[in-house]
């Protein structure tokens, strides 16, 4: 099992460096590593398959950390994303790992929106904390 800090080590590695996630994949991931994206229904199977299509992503992009969350060998990636220099989208990317590299990576993304005004006499105040690393 990785401790706490190795694993936020290989996340920085992976979101704070462009190209992170293909540069460095071998010390990422596993051979055998699997990503998904349950929103599309993808599935791909070993480190090599998809670095091999992140290598051509046809679109730079950009992220902005709002929170980790490591328990054991889990970690969680709250994030916003950017494409091209465009507005950013929230993401969730979650993180299995084995040892010190990971062996499932499964992605969420969606839009944000305006929160709706019925919902304001409970709402706090206080704006959503977003530590980062």
């Amino acid at each position: 099992m990785a401790d706490d800090a190795v694993i936020r080590d290989k996340l920085r590695l992976m979101f704070e460096t462009p190209g992170g996630d293909v540069e460095h994949a071998e010390a990422l991931y596993h051979d055998d590593a699997v990503l998904e994206f349950p929103q599309s229904g993808e599935r791909y199977e070993g480190r090599e398959a998809f670095t091999a299509w992140r290598s051509r992503y046809p679109a730079g992009v950009a992220f902005t950390i709002l929170r980790v969350t490591v328990r054991d060998d889990l970690a969680v990636v709250e994030l916003t994303a950017s494409y091209d220099g465009g507005a950013g989208m929230y993401g969730v990317s979650i993180h299995e790992f084995r040892g010190d590299r990971i062996s499932l990576e499964r992605i969420y993304v969606a839009d944000g929106w305006d929160a709706p005004d019925w919902r304001k006499p409970w709402r706090s105040d206080r704006p959503v904390h977003n530590p980062g690393l």
